[in-house]
Parts: structure tokens; sequence; C-alpha cells
């Protein structure tokens, strides 16, 4: 059967690569929306213009991405190539060159380089509300007379503690708070713990433990529930998480810190030694004193029997001290009366001297002068001020302007708004005016103006 060929068949739909480009990139864009993506940074560039360009990838295929320079300028870590990273862009196509691409607007680093972001994050939250003060930390007691220990019950950080504590003081108590140390409910774990340990007030002191491990083993203790049970907790804490190296919010709120826990059993507990040392000096030293005191004593004792004499001898010279005070006081009573009557003396020589009437007459003398030349001058300055009264009152009519209306002039204002009329062009025709003389007042119609 052949094959009818129509005009139809030469109308085709022919694409122009900017067309394909522009609806393909238009496509993408409507079908993803921005998405996460994780993954590790390869060939990165940062060129003097500001943006990023860089690919992620993982085992088996990559992508090309561009960060432009408004986002980037947000980043709070320095993009290098091996970083794994977890961003959130839009899916598109750079429509000049056909290259698919993401359109990254926000990148932050995935796995530990998340967790110190958050760890550094609420370790400046925790520490601008003054968790971390030393004002708030507890001292430790010197020596406790029971241990608390918040662990897991089946971990070496446990064994490692109460083999210290075996070895430093035998004979001190240890209560057990037995709780996670990881995962996703260890830290609402711990936290309880610590309450309980509170609550129950058995303890002198605690210890928050536990053995090392990654950032990630290791983040109940730096989770906020954790860090807040510790800062509320009345019982001193002291917290020995992982190792040296290892440094955890818990250590920052914790009113001691310990490298391991190991460390943190010896940090609360004697040494036995030690204290069979001290407990030998005090002994010495005490027998020492006692010795000391009784020779002292018995040597007082001999003084005292020495000095003992019969009453009658205290009595007598008793009598003897009476009546010599009874004379000091006699004489200590003349001089001072004497004393006082010769103050008494010249205060009221001071007294005559100061008298008003001595000065009584000088001032009535000086008022009589005063008024004397009171009546010479008031005249004087009256005429004075009333010539220049006459002056102003001369000058000022000689300005006046009923003056200058006397001399033939007159004053015009508008009849309807009583406006002084200064040019001609200021009323029209027809309108009335209002001239003032120097008697009298005339209301004249304008008929023309030059």
């Amino acid at each position: 059967m052949n094959q009818v060929i129509t005009s139809d068949t030469f109308r085709r739909d022919v694409y122009t690569v900017t067309r394909l480009n522009t609806e393909a990139r238009a496509v993408l864009e409507a079908t993803f929306p921005a998405i996460w993506i994780e993954g590790e940074l390869s060939n990165f560039a940062h060129p003097r213009s500001g943006h990023m360009y860089f690919s992620l990838k993982d085992e088996q295929a990559q992508v090309r991405c561009a960060m432009f320079r408004q986002n980037n300028r947000q980043l709070d870590f320095k993009p290098q190539d091996g970083s794994q990273v977890l961003a959130r862009g839009r899916v598109g196509l750079y429509r000049d060159r056909g290259d698919f691409q993401l359109v990254i607007e926000y990148m932050e680093l995935a796995g530990d380089g998340a967790l110190r972001r958050a760890f550094e994050a609420l370790k400046q939250r925790l520490s601008a509300e003054g968790l971390f003060a030393d004002e708030r930390k507890q001292a430790l007691p010197s020596l406790p007379s029971r241990v608390g220990v918040v662990t897991s019950a089946t971990g070496a950080a446990l064994r490692d503690v109460l083999n210290v504590l075996a070895r430093r003081f035998p004979g001190l108590p240890v209560v057990i708070y037995p709780t996670l140390v990881q995962g996703e409910a260890a830290s609402r774990a711990i936290a309880t713990a610590i309450e309980t340990a509170d609550q129950r007030g058995e303890c002198d002191v605690l210890l928050l433990v536990r053995g090392g491990g990654s950032l990630e083993d290791l983040w109940a203790f730096n989770e906020e529930t954790t860090a807040r049970a510790i800062a509320q907790c009345t019982i001193p804490i002291v917290a020995g998480v992982g190792h040296e190296t290892d440094f955890t919010i818990a250590d920052l709120v914790a009113d001691h810190r310990a490298p391991t826990p190991s460390a943190a059993a010896e940090l609360i507990s004697p040494d036995q030694y030690e204290l069979h040392e001290r407990l030998d000096a005090l002994d010495a030293r005490l027998l020492s004193w006692i010795r000391g005191r009784l020779r002292t004593g018995n040597r007082d004792l001999e003084l005292t029997a020495k000095r003992l004499q019969h009453p009658r001898v205290g009595l007598a010279r008793m009598r003897e001290q009476s009546s010599q005070l009874e004379k000091r006081l006699a004489r200590a009573r003349r001089a001072r009366f004497t004393e006082l009557r010769t103050r008494l003396t010249r205060s009221m020589t001071r007294l005559q001297a100061f008298h008003p009437a001595r000065d009584l007459a000088a001032k009535r003398e000086r008022l009589a002068q005063l008024n004397r030349r009171l009546a010479r001058v008031t005249p004087a300055y009256l005429s004075a001020r009333q010539r220049r009264l006459d002056e102003l009152n001369r000058a000022f009519r000689a300005i006046s302007p009923e003056r200058t209306l006397e001399r033939g002039y007159a004053i015009v204002t508008r009849r309807d708004t009583g406006d002084i009329v200064k040019d001609a062009k200021q009323v029209a025709p027809g309108e009335k005016v209002q001239a003032r003389l120097a008697q009298g007042t005339l209301v004249a119609v304008v008929e023309t103006s030059e």
C-alpha cells in the first residue's frame, strides 16, 4: 500500500537549542522543589566573583553545583575538597551550556561536622546563661562519707572507678545510679539518674563517668538535658567522660572536670596511706601539746602556791588602795571645779566685750549720716530723670506718625481688609479705600491707578 504524502507530513515542531534548554529547565524546576542532598565536595573553585563552583559526589555519581555569593557569605566553615557536607538547593539546568546542576542555597558540614556545630552553638548559649561560671560551682568535700557513681552498670568506667576507690580508700561507701550512656535515650536517662541521686541526698559527691569513644558515642554528654540536670543538682558533681582529649558540655557545667573516670575517682577519694601518715603526725603533735600543757600547768601551780597569801593581807592592801583613790578623787573634783570657774569668768569677760550697747551709738550715727546723704542726693537724681524723660518724649513726638499726618500726609488702607496700601497695584478701579488724616478719615472709591 503506497503512503500518501500530504502537506501535514512536513509540518514539524522543530526546537531550537535555546528552547529545548529553557523548557527542560522549567520541567526540572517544577518537578523538583528545594531538596536536601549529602555528598563529598570535589573540584571546588572560589573565583574573584565571590561565587562558589564545585561537585558533590558519592561512590557512584556526581553532580555539578553552584553557590552564589549572597548565599555563601553565611557559611560558618571553609569548604574544601574532601569535606562531607549536607546542602539544600534547587535542581536546575544552566541554559547557555545545557549543564544539569544544583543551585545551593545553604550548606553545612555533615556527620561529625554537624555535631561539632551543634556542640559550639549549645556551648555559647549555655555560657551566656552563666552555666559555666566559676561562681556557681560547688567545692568538693575533703573527706566524703558516701560517693555516688552515675554511669553504665556494665561499663569499663565503673570497674575503673571501683578499683581506684578500693585501692585508695576501701572503707568509702559507693552508691551506683545505673544509666544508659550512649544512644538517643541516654541523655534523658542520665538526667533522671542525677535527679534521683539529688532527691535521695544520700551522697556527698557524684561521679558522672564514661569511657572513651567518638564524638557521636559521647553525644549524650553534650545534650542540653544532661547539662541542665547537672546545673540544677545540689550535690557537687565531678565529670570524667572519655579520655584526656575529650571535652563535653557536661565537663564544662560540672563542678569539677577530670580527664578520665579513674582520675575522677582519685580526685574525690583520700589516699589511705597519706591519711595514716597524717594521723600519726597529728598523734605525735597532740602528745607533745599535752606534755607541754602539763609542764606549763605545773609551773603555774607552783607560782600560784608561792603567791598565795592570807585574806587579811589582801584586805589591808585593798583598804590602802581605796583610801588613795578617795584622795585622788577629791583632788580631781577640786581641780575640775577650779577649771570650770576659770572658764566661766573668761566667758563672761568676752561676753561683756561684745555687748550690743557698745556698738549701738555708732550704728545710730551711721544711720543719721546716710539719711542726710539721701536727702541731698534724691532731688538731684529726680531732676536728672525728669530731664531725660522730657528729652525722650520730644524725640518720640518727632518720629510719631501723627506728626507726619499733621504735615498733610495720609495713611491709605483697603476698606475690606484694612491692609495699608503701599503700591497702586494693590487696589483696582472701583474698590473702596480709607484715608486717615491728622483730623478724621476719608472714604474714597478708586477711579484709576497710575
